[in-house]
């Protein structure tokens, strides 16, 4: 039995990105219910939203690669000839770029709840605070898969890009909490 067919199970990447979808529709709820208090309050929830729409396809679309790389690793291991090098990279290069989109998107939504949790209603900003948390765990999900992928070497600008999405993210969930402190 190949590791494709045993393990025909969500990985860690889609479940990053619905995680991150739920934080944004987190946002978006924070925003709308802060629209009395807060002037800019419609357009942060929209571009929660926006970003929340994101997410399903982000999963779908990495569940897909991360199925087709795993396939490839089989093949490429039953065959062990070399001919399949190319494509094996191929799959491998798209299964690192959808995690990478994916903490990308979550930072953007941690930044989103870092304002909400600063600006929104005051009984909701501990909603946004846990929003920023749950994006910032969705992004460390997403870091950790660009880290291990075997597409990916030292100094890939994909492993910087998601690095620089964690970085971001970290820093919002401390603003966030920091204002739930006040």
């Amino acid at each position: 039995m190949s590791v494709a067919t045993a393990v025909r199970l969500t990985g860690g990447g889609p479940t990053a990105a619905r995680v991150i979808g739920l934080a944004a529709e987190i946002v978006a709820t924070v925003a709308r219910a802060s629209r009395e208090s807060w002037a800019e309050a419609p357009g942060i929830a929209a571009q929660a939203v926006e970003l929340g729409d994101r997410c399903p396809l982000l999963a779908d679309d990495d569940e897909r690669a991360w199925h087709a790389a795993l396939d490839g690793l089989d093949r490429a291991v039953e065959e062990a000839n070399g001919d399949r090098d190319d494509e094996l990279r191929d799959l491998l290069a798209e299964s690192v770029e959808l995690p990478v989109r994916i903490a990308e998107t979550g930072a953007d939504v941690a930044e989103l709840a870092a304002v909400a949790a600063r600006l929104g209603e005051g009984m909701f900003r501990s909603d946004a605070v846990s929003a920023a948390l749950l994006a910032h765990a969705g992004v460390r999900v997403a870091r950790h898969l660009v880290d291990v992928n075997l597409g990916t070497r030292e100094g890939d600008v994909r492993s910087t890009r998601a690095a620089s999405a964690e970085w971001r993210a970290e820093q919002s969930v401390a603003q966030a909490l920091s204002s739930a402190e006040r």
